[in-house]
């Protein structure tokens, strides 16, 4: 069969594929620790299930109008004003079936061919091909472990062309966990305003923040970056809600409404009754979210302590969602490393056969020298993995 050029360059979700190997050998009866996919591995809030079982036993199983529910547009609407001052009318908002469609229906609208989309890398795994899918060139830039790998103004400023229309940042970051300052952020915000940038900004995770950190994003920072910033967020993350595929942008009038359009010829409305039980997610109790971050603090406290227990081994300390990246790159002359394999991609092999540890190579998020653990999984099977993988690596010095 002669597939479309567009999904011929587009390879499949590293992380899902490695959640796929972990749950085949899993099912085989292979003890593994799977610190791969990044979910958390709490149950939905009872309050939030039983909205949705209330909008299936009421009947609220038709369509809705595409782009949300006016109920869940409000409660969108006042959770961004309660939590971040920041003012948008539903008509700026637009709900899709997961955060992942929401940004692919912006970029859809958003580039086209000749546009260039800078990614600071490390990156979530999705930004690239979605670029590429929008026919726009994806423009990634290295960032360093020293400054917790984020982009500084100065790294922006040195990638930028004529061409340049966009810049997307993620904070609390997927795969680091490094957040962003408001100095930080505010630096960038000058280049954006200089350059006539579009930013995409990448919150799905801006509950889930440690040590007394306070969120802040781009639009927060003036009315001037306000007017150039789109955010996606969504409730899986903060709410445990992956499955029930509930996101959503919010943004400039126009983009939005050409997503909605765009949304109108795909997938439509998203589900329903998610849509009802995101509506008590957000306009509900929010204790659930509370006792679910300190529990993520803990296990970043424990698995940073037992990261940094391994020789060799080096990370900078998440300051918010629930991964750390540590750097392996001292044990690489040790591996064999298959042809067209990359380093990390061979170090995540090995500690899948040797140590029975799923972890996502670093090279998937544009850097090799790590690999990525998401720690939404319990304590027990932290300290477990921890163990194994330390046990591999010293096998494989020997």
């Amino acid at each position: 069969m002669q597939l479309a050029s567009r999904i011929r360059q587009i390879p499949p979700s590293a992380t899902l594929a490695l959640n796929a190997k972990a749950n085949q050998l899993k099912a085989q009866g292979v003890d593994i620790v799977n610190f791969g996919v990044g979910e958390p591995d709490f149950d939905t809030p009872e309050n939030i299930r039983e909205a949705g079982i209330r909008a299936i036993q009421d009947g609220f199983t038709r369509y809705t109008p595409v782009g949300g529910t006016p109920e869940l547009k409000n409660a969108i609407v006042n959770r961004f004003q309660a939590d971040y001052r920041l003012s948008y009318k539903p008509s700026e908002i637009l709900v899709s079936c997961g955060g992942k469609h929401g940004l692919y229906n912006l970029f859809q609208v958003l580039f086209e061919k000749g546009d260039e989309v800078i990614i600071p890398a490390p990156f979530w795994v999705s930004y690239v091909p979605m670029v590429m899918l929008a026919d726009a060139t994806p423009v990634v830039v290295p960032t360093q472990e020293a400054n917790g790998f984020k982009l500084t103004a100065a790294e922006l400023k040195a990638r930028l062309t004529p061409r340049t229309k966009a810049i997307v940042i993620n904070s609390p970051s997927n795969p680091t966990g490094g957040v962003y300052t408001q100095d930080e952020l505010a630096a960038l915000g000058e280049v954006v305003l200089q350059a006539g940038l579009y930013v995409i900004s990448d919150d799905i995770y801006d509950k889930i923040l440690f040590d007394g950190a306070k969120f802040v994003n781009m639009a927060m920072l003036s009315p001037e970056l306000k007017a150039r910033t789109f955010i996606l967020n969504g409730v899986s993350k903060a709410y445990a809600m992956t499955g029930w595929r509930i996101g959503y942008l919010a943004g400039p009038e126009a983009g939005i409404k050409a997503a909605d359009t765009l949304q109108s010829q795909s997938t439509s409305n998203p589900t329903s009754i998610s849509q009802k039980a995101a509506v008590e997610a957000l306009n509900g109790p929010q204790d659930s979210v509370a006792a679910m971050l300190a529990e993520f603090a803990w296990r970043r406290d424990d698995i940073y302590k037992r990261v940094l227990d391994i020789p060799g081994a080096t990370t900078i300390k998440p300051g918010g969602a629930f991964y750390i990246f540590p750097n392996f790159s001292a044990y690489y002359d040790r591996l064999k490393v298959a042809s067209g394999q990359s380093q990390s991609g061979a170090l995540a092999a090995y500690l899948l056969e040797e140590a029975q540890v799923a972890a996502v190579p670093g090279g998937e998020f544009g850097e090799d020298k790590c690999l990525r653990f998401s720690y939404a999984t319990s304590r027990e099977r932290i300290a477990t993995g921890l163990s194994r993988i330390k046990a591999a690596l010293e096998k494989l010095g020997k």
